[in-house]
């Protein structure tokens, strides 16, 4: 619901909201930044919430139908949609070099993560296949942790808004790969696995 107001004022195509007024006047006006970032918040926000819509309970009583096609909509927005143009957002990026690279590498880990995380499932190598899906949302939540950790360095800690914005660049999504794979390395994700892994296997 957060990503959703924040995402609607957009549409009303003007250039002084929210983010898009941090942009220069030339910026705006270049039109491949303007389709990126349309392309961008439109699929991010879908397959944000396609993939919460995989954690819940009653997806998983509904059977592996339901969750494969709901995954194949996530996998596409993100391969064909959502990374693509985080990947040309980068480079209209604030804060200049530091900020480019970390969202440069966020899309390309996040297109590599979610293709990884296909091909493991097309090869019906389930525990890779979830593996790799929560690294790749992981990533997809980098918009959730951007904000809240946005907040907490700017009105807690006190930081300047540049230094705000080039650490959150980075943490908003290293952080996120690294405490997730902190979960999958102690096994403290066994339960989670172990409880989805029959669902995710097509009915022989």
């Amino acid at each position: 619901m957060l990503v959703l107001t924040k995402t609607v004022p957009y549409y009303s195509f003007k250039t002084g909201i929210h983010f898009l007024s941090t942009k220069s006047t030339v910026t705006n006006d270049n039109r491949w930044f303007r389709l990126a970032f349309y392309v961008h918040i439109t699929s991010s926000l879908a397959v944000l919430t396609i993939g919460l819509l995989q954690w819940l309970p009653v997806v998983a009583r509904l059977g592996a139908h339901l969750h494969r096609t709901l995954g194949k909509f996530y996998i596409f927005g993100i391969l064909a949609f959502a990374a693509p143009s985080g990947f040309v957002l980068a480079h209209f990026a604030n804060g200049g070099l530091v900020a480019q690279v970390a969202f440069l590498l966020q899309a390309v880990l996040w297109w590599f993560a979610t293709l990884q995380a296909y091909r493991s499932a097309r090869r019906r190598l389930w525990p890779q296949h979830v593996a790799w899906m929560l690294r790749s949302y992981a990533i997809t939540l980098a918009a959730l942790s951007l904000r809240g950790e946005s907040y907490l360095f700017y009105y807690c800690l006190h930081t300047k808004p540049i230094e705000t914005y080039l650490t959150v660049a980075w943490l908003s999504w290293v952080g996120n790969l690294l405490l997730l794979e902190l979960l999958l390395q102690t096994g403290l994700l066994r339960f989670f696995l172990q409880t989805h892994l029959p669902q995710l296997k097509p009915h022989e």
